[in-house]
C-alpha cells in the first residue's frame, strides 16, 4: 500500500493566511507611524510649557490642540482597520503609542486647554477616562466585544507619565517664579498618588509605574519644602 501523500493544498492555504497575516500587520504599522508623528509633534510642544510662562500657555495649547486634532484623526484611522480583527491579536502595535496620545491629551487639558461647550479649560483640570474616549471619539473599557477601544490601563499608564512631567515641571515654574503653580502641582500629584493606592492592580508593568508615582510626589515636595523655608509660598496655599 503507497505512504499517504500530504495535500500540498493545506500549505498553500498556510501560505496564504501568512501573507494575509503579513499585509494587516504593515497596514496597521503604517497607521501607527503616523500617530507616533503627530504624538511626536503635541509632545513637542507641549514641552515648552517648561520655558513659558503661565500667561503665555494659550499661545502654545492653541498648537498642542491642533496636534491633538492629526491624533485624532489618525486613531479613527485606526479604530475603524483595528475593529476588523481581534482586539488583542494586535492591540501590541499600538497601545505604546496610544498611551502616549492619551499623554498629551491629559496634559493639554490640566494646562488649561481642550475646552469645549461644556466644560470650560482650567489649569489643573484632570479628564476622567470617559472624556478622554470622548475626545478620541472611541470607546473605553470595552468589554463584551472584541472592538477597538481605550483600556483603564493605557489610561494609568499615561496619568503616571503626566505625573512625572508635572513632577518636573514644579522645578521649572519656581525658575520662571511662578511658587503659585508648584504649589498646586504638588497638591495634584499628591492626590493623584493617593487614588493609585486604592487601586488593587494585577498588571506588573502598571504597578511598578505607578510605584514611581511616589517618586514625583517626592520631587514636588522637595521644591515645595524649598519655597517653604525660604518663605516663598503665597499666602493661604500649601502643599
Amino acid at each position: 500500500m503507497p505512504p499517504t501523500m500530504i495535500d500540498p493544498l493545506i500549505f498553500d492555504l498556510l501560505k496564504s493566511k501568512l501573507e494575509e497575516e503579513t499585509k494587516i500587520r504593515q497596514d496597521l504599522s503604517q497607521i501607527v507611524e503616523q500617530l507616533e508623528r503627530h504624538v511626536s509633534y503635541a509632545q513637542g510642544v507641549l514641552s515648552r510649557v517648561h520655558s513659558t510662562p503661565r500667561s503665555e500657555y494659550p499661545t502654545f495649547l492653541g498648537q498642542a490642540e491642533a496636534a491633538i486634532k492629526d491624533e485624532l484623526k489618525t486613531v479613527t484611522q485606526l479604530s475603524e482597520f483595528a475593529s476588523k480583527y481581534p482586539y488583542y491579536k494586535y492591540n501590541f502595535k499600538w497601545t505604546r503609542n496610544l498611551q502616549d496620545a492619551i499623554f498629551t491629551v491629559i496634559f493639554t487639558a490640566w494646562l488649561g486647554g481642550l475646552s469645549s461647550a461644556t466644560k470650560q479649560g482650567e489649569l489643573g483640570r484632570l479628564l476622567t477616562l470617559e472624556e478622554v474616549g470622548d475626545v478620541f471619539q472611541v470607546p473605553v473599557n470595552v468589554k463584551d466585544s472584541d472592538a477597538f477601544h481605550i483600556t483603564i490601563e493605557e489610561y494609568l499608564l499615561a496619568l503616571t507619565n503626566v505625573t512625572e512631567e508635572l513632577s518636573r515641571l514644579a522645578t521649572n515654574a519656581v525658575t520662571l517664579g511662578d511658587h503659585e503653580l508648584a504649589v498646586r502641582i504638588s497638591s495634584f500629584v499628591k492626590d493623584i498618588h493617593a487614588g493609585f493606592q486604592l487601586l488593587n492592580l494585577k498588571n506588573d508593568v502598571l504597578r511598578k509605574k505607578v510605584d514611581g508615582v511616589k517618586y514625583h510626589v517626592k520631587k514636588v515636595e522637595d521644591v515645595v519644602y524649598d519655597l517653604s523655608v525660604r518663605n516663598l509660598i503665597p499666602t493661604g496655599q500649601s502643599g
